[in-house]
């Protein structure tokens, strides 16, 4: 994330709150919503005062932006990470870890996506802030797609496998299961899901 909105750096000696305050932002818009995460509850969540959140923050604004692009690495890491798999173990091992990261994302970010469309300006500026990184859901689905074509070209996946589509599902499938286990309150052990998936998107003789 860049550092634009931080208003200065926190004073020589003292370690940085920052780390602190969107951890503690990030609870409360898990267990209070995200309406209700003012700048007071998130002094009063951190125990320290309202300005303190300034050092660091020029308001609420981007310390919501902030606390949404602080779990984009937990994505980003193992889908870079297949590009480094093309040729290695199986295809479906590697999509198998791929994909249980993926799910660990979604689990993460599923309340706080939600909660962005009750916030319509947090939504637009959350939505230029990707824009401008040329960020967002497209981006993982293009690693997934590349990873499978690259399988395609090396024999590993079958020639037939249309890897956009593919490469869809997977996102769209992980995504969805996280929101429904957090809509219902009930969860379901991730392997089986997860090999079933593959198996209908790869064919059951990809091994």
């Amino acid at each position: 994330m860049k550092n634009a909105e931080q208003k200065k750096p926190a004073p020589r000696g003292r370690p940085s709150r920052r780390p602190q305050i969107i951890a503690a932002t990030e609870k409360l818009i898990r267990t209070q919503g995200l309406a209700s995460v003012t700048t007071r509850a998130i002094a009063a969540e951190v125990g320290c005062s309202e300005g303190a959140l300034y050092v660091h923050f020029k308001g609420r604004l981007q310390l919501l932006l902030a606390v949404l692009e602080e779990s984009l690495p937990d994505m980003l890491v193992p889908l870079k990470a297949l590009e480094q798999a093309v040729g290695k173990a199986t295809p479906r091992q590697n999509l198998e870890k791929a994909l249980r990261a993926m799910f660990a994302f979604h689990q993460r970010v599923t309340p706080m996506v939600c909660a962005l469309f009750a916030d319509p300006e947090l939504l637009a500026a959350y939505r230029k802030s990707l824009t401008d990184r040329n960020k967002g859901p497209h981006g993982g689905i293009a690693r997934l797609r590349n990873y499978m074509q690259a399988e395609q070209e090396l024999g590993r996946i079958r020639k037939g496998l249309d890897t956009q589509t593919a490469a869809t599902i997977l996102m769209s499938s992980s995504f969805f299961r996280s929101f429904v286990e957090q809509f219902t309150g009930r969860t379901e052990p991730f392997d089986p899901f997860s090999k079933g998936l593959l198996a209908e998107v790869l064919g059951h003789e990809e091994e």
